[in-house]
């Protein structure tokens, strides 16, 4: 009987929303069409596949717990991890099936987190060296499309380090074939200098879709399938013909693999963990996702993907973002936009297969640009020199080397500026705190240290102790105070007080900051 009503009340809710939803869903669909072409591309993936990832994400994921609002598919944060895999396992289609496997084994575990009810996992990262691994990861895109926006042959820059592709722009310059970099230096135009069009139309058309429109008809018009090289045009093949079980378990005993899956899963669960809450944050109707339910979901689907030869899919936080302002309410926006990408793999396959890779490029260029933008330096610099050094230390480090290392490293950096700065070991995974209740408010009296590795506790308590209309956090016996510590107090007291809760921080008088931003880390100095 309770399955039957939640059956109907399913159906109510897409009744009643379905005109939103399905208009979402569409608009949706055009943003992921070409985005995850252009991943999957990247990747070392079969481009179809790119598609094939956000198809099983729409149609598939809705059917858990998933956030309401987040639109599940193939992200440009995961191309360095996935082109890596590739060339590591011999590149080609022995290559992109190994890391399928790969993908599959990392969603058990991803399940598994989920079940074990690890959703909070990404309080225990330092900002900033989250933030400096995306920006790594931007600066790493950006790096591996400028030789094909130009339209440069593979053989010239396949399997070079992001740093040596910088270097190398002069020669790609030289190297490059002027139609298509034409079409590439076109859709650069139209994603940077998009949102400076006011028109009603472009505010509801997505930018990629513009590139295309661009794209599409010089392509025709210059005879790209007969004069161009191969190299320069999506190609799909046999996309139905090839769905099949794609993955190649052979790897499965390597230090290789099992560092893959170790690789995936942190930043894919991370990052869409990540998105997720600046999703809720955004939600009209302030909902707030089961962030473990979204990781089985994600799990499942990735398990689901990368059995069939997909990629591995994240809550993708452009379209997701993309879709809130399309106005979507419910999780079935993003069931829409899977059935509107599989209506174009039946129906559209030979108008796919006129889009230049050097239009992607440009799109992935812009989403690249997004993650390493000046503002995120300069943001990380006005939050304080400790938070900049983790920032540079993260992003260096995963340049030069990889992003495992790179976050370990912006990590280490961070226990060592704590210890520096008088953090007892002890303290650093252990939360200390006092709490009394009294004359119907409770007070919490935080000792030692409350850094981003001891958040877990902090938040484990704060969530399960508040049965006061009033909430008092003492700071006067707090040695130090970083930067993760006080986004998430500031976030939690602005959420308590938005729902009728008086939260005061007392005790910060006596602490020196390690800059004049609100949140910046800070010192016990009286």
């Amino acid at each position: 009987m309770e399955k039957i009503q939640e059956e109907q009340s399913k159906l109510s809710v897409l009744k009643s929303n379905f005109r939103t939803d399905f208009s979402a869903g569409f608009l949706v669909f055009l943003l992921a069409l070409p985005l995850s072409l252009g991943i999957a591309k990247a990747s070392g993936f079969p481009a179809a596949m790119g598609v094939l990832t956000a198809m099983v994400g729409g149609l598939f994921t809705g059917f858990f717990k998933v956030s309401e609002l987040s639109i599940k598919g193939p992200a440009a944060g995961l191309i360095t991890i996935s082109a890596a895999a590739v060339t590591e396992f011999g590149g080609g289609t022995q290559g992109w099936q190994m890391v399928c496997a790969v993908i599959v084994i990392m969603a058990i575990l991803q399940i598994g987190l989920g079940l074990l009810k690890l959703g909070s996992l990404s309080d225990f990262f330092p900002h900033s060296a989250v933030h400096g691994m995306l920006a790594a990861i931007g600066i790493i895109i950006i790096a591996k499309q400028l030789p094909v926006l130009l339209g440069v042959s593979p053989i010239h820059y396949v399997g070079a380090k992001p740093i040596e592709l910088l270097l190398s722009i002069p020669s790609f310059i030289k190297l490059s074939s002027w139609n298509i970099s034409v079409i590439g230096l076109l859709s650069i135009i139209i994603m940077f200098g998009f949102s400076n069009f006011k028109s009603n139309l472009f505010k509801k058309m997505p930018a990629p879709i513009f590139v295309l429109l661009v794209a599409i008809p010089l392509t025709i018009y210059w005879d790209f399938k007969t004069t161009a090289p191969g190299y320069s045009l999506v190609s799909i093949g046999d996309f139905w013909g090839s769905l099949a079980i794609n993955a190649d378990f052979s790897g499965i005993s390597t230090f290789a693999f099992w560092k893959y899956v170790i690789m995936f899963l942190f930043v894919s669960s991370l990052e869409s963990l990540l998105t997720v809450k600046a999703i809720d944050n955004l939600d009209p109707l302030k909902r707030q996702s089961n962030y473990n339910g979204d990781l089985i979901g994600q799990g499942a689907g990735n398990a689901i993907s990368g059995l069939l030869g997909g990629l591995p899919m994240i809550s993708e936080v452009v379209r997701s973002s993309a879709n809130i302002g399309y106005g979507a309410k419910t999780k079935w926006a993003n069931f829409f936009h899977g059935v509107f990408l599989l209506l174009a793999m039946i129906f559209m396959i030979p108008i796919i297969e006129l889009i230049p890779n050097s239009a992607l490029a440009a799109m992935l260029i812009f989403a690249g640009y997004r993650l390493a933008a000046p503002k995120e330096f300069i943001h990380t610099y006005k939050v304080g020199i400790d938070q900049l050094a983790i920032f540079l230390v993260t992003i260096i480090i995963t340049l030069a080397e990889d992003l495992l290392l790179g976050i370990l490293a912006g990590i280490m950096v961070k226990f060592i500026i704590h210890i520096s700065n008088g953090v007892k070991i002890s303290n650093l995974f252990r939360a200390k705190f006092e709490i009394i209740e009294q004359n119907e408010e409770t007070h919490m009296k935080i000792e030692g240290a409350a850094v981003f590795s001891n958040l877990i506790g902090f938040k484990k308590q704060l969530s399960s102790n508040l049965r006061s209309e009033k909430l008092i956090i003492d700071f006067e016996q707090t040695h130090y105070i970083d930067h993760s510590f006080m986004s998430f107090i500031q976030k939690f007291k602005d959420e308590k007080t938005d729902k009728g809760m008086v939260i005061q921080l007392v005790g910060l008088e006596g602490h020196q900051k390690f800059s004049d931003h609100p949140l910046s880390t800070r010192k016990k100095t009286i």
